[in-house]
């Protein structure tokens, strides 16, 4: 049966509510694995880059055993604003976080009634739960009191359970939170540290007996335990924000060594194992064959040019700039999707993705119709995962923001940045031009990836007609 007709068969299934399996084969409502790492950049893995200095084998093997999407962004350069975005299917800065992070104090983001995957997916009669940093700020006050119970939080965003941290792992306070509670009161404090580069965290209060470096250890077993958990024929959403490899870099003893890029690069080696125990727990339990597995990164890796002098590691490939940055690499990640049967194993797409999108696949999966008023910014990549022609519902461009709030908007080989300098931690944030220079780039990204070649003012017409699409998205509030 063409590819085509089956996966119009499929839709009707799953459009019907029906649980029985598809015309491709599996279940038609796949258990759905999102692994999203935290500053894990482009380069680092070796599916990605042959010349990373960093063991990557689960994850490598994950892309044989799937697709690697070659053009997929974050639709932030930082962490807070894409992780509103993969949860709603809208541009953070579309909400009241016009940029930057939260921090471990910060209310709750998501809006009241604003509707989620996990939401969507329950919905659709899904088992929902999320292990990690949620980092989307928690409870209705001002600031997060931590002795009452933490609502809105992750159950309210549409999570059945949740067990992980309020931030990241160098923002205090250093807590476990469990569903609407802490585990422990954090009546005990700790003192910043900035030993070296990446042995790093804020100072403040900390619960009893919280130690850092048993964080990742942690999130990977509650995955892994959550996965054995699960039986076939009742659907689950696993989301699993990692914590590594953002600072503090704290690999455990038996990866210490095991890179070729230093402390960062052993903890990056320690996201892969987690990976691994994950996949091999889907197939002990004999589910890897009805499970969507998703691996991607938040944004680019914060890692700099004296770095990559000295490890000869290059953690976001050929990509110009880091984490935060307006360029490719702040905002171009890894994305690997594995669903035996459906998705081809060992393919490739170059089709244009956004994190955003993890809400429309998810929907047209499950057999959902998004309403108008949510995934404003999602578009479904089920058509490129399935190996199909795009059609009239692929993504025509897409919107990306740095960590101090540049814009820049992307449609075929072009990008457009309307200001100068990178908006993030490469100097200059801000580049005020001198008379006769472009104000903005344009740069062709089929020709030039590393955005080298400026053609703001050899190319004014392109320049202009993404202003005017960047201008009308902004204005209307959605791009799907």
């Amino acid at each position: 049966m063409p590819r085509e007709t089956s996966r119009r068969a499929f839709l009707k299934t799953v459009g019907g509510g029906l649980a029985a399996r598809s015309a491709f084969g599996a279940a038609s409502r796949p258990n759905i694995v999102f692994i999203l790492a935290d500053d894990m950049g482009y380069g680092d893995l070796g599916c990605y880059n042959a010349a990373s200095r960093i063991p990557t084998p689960h994850i490598d093997r994950l892309a044989a055993q799937g697709m690697r999407l070659t053009d997929a962004h974050s639709p932030s350069a930082v962490c807070t604003p894409t992780r509103y975005g993969v949860l709603t299917g809208c541009y953070c800065w579309r909400s009241r976080l016009k940029r930057g992070v939260l921090n471990g104090y910060s209310p709750a983001l998501i809006e009241p009634g604003r509707l989620t995957v996990p939401a969507l997916l329950k919905r659709q009669g899904y088992r929902t739960a999320a292990f990690g940093k949620w980092h989307l700020g928690l409870g209705s006050a001002e600031k997060t009191d931590y002795t009452r119970p933490l609502v809105p939080g992750p159950n309210a965003a549409g999570f059945d359970s949740f067990f992980g941290i309020p931030a990241s792992l160098d923002m205090e306070p250093y807590v476990w939170v469990e569903n609407e509670r802490v585990q422990a009161a954090p009546t005990a404090s700790v003192e910043g540290i900035r030993e070296r580069r990446g042995i790093f965290w804020r100072g403040g209060p900390m619960a009893p007996g919280f130690r850092h470096d048993r964080v990742l250890p942690e999130i990977t077993e509650r995955a892994v335990a959550y996965v054995r958990e699960q039986r076939a024929g009742q659907p689950f959403f696993l989301y699993l924000p990692l914590t590594a490899p953002h600072t503090p870099w704290l690999a455990e003893p038996r990866f210490r060594g095991s890179s070729g890029a230093g402390e960062y690069g052993d903890f990056a080696a320690m996201v892969d194992d987690a990976v691994g125990r994950v996949l091999h727990a889907l197939e002990a339990r004999g589910l890897a064959g009805e499970t969507l597995v998703v691996f991607t990164s938040d944004n680019g890796a914060h890692w700099l040019p004296g770095e990559i002098e000295r490890w000869g590691h290059r953690a976001n490939h050929m990509l110009r700039g880091q984490k935060a940055d307006i360029w490719e690499g702040g905002h171009r990640v890894p994305f690997i999707a594995r669903w035996p049967g459906q998705v081809r194993a060992g393919s490739t797409s170059a089709q244009l993705a956004c994190l955003t999108d993890l809400m429309a696949t998810a929907a047209e999966i499950a057999g959902f119709e998004l309403p108008p008023d949510a995934g404003e910014d999602s578009y479904s990549l089920l058509p490129a995962l399935l190996g199909q022609s795009p059609g009239a519902s692929a993504r025509d461009a897409v919107v990306h923001h740095s960590g101090d709030g540049h814009f820049a908007i992307r449609q075929g080989p072009w990008k457009l940045i309307p200001v100068r300098g990178s908006g993030g931690f490469t100097p200059p944030k801000l580049y005020q031009p001198k008379p006769g220079e472009p104000p903005g780039e344009l740069f062709n990204l089929a020709e030039d990836p590393s955005e080298q070649r400026n053609l703001y003012l050899e190319r004014p017409e392109v320049a202009a007609r993404l202003a005017a699409l960047l201008d009308r998205y902004r204005r209307e509030g959605r791009s799907r």
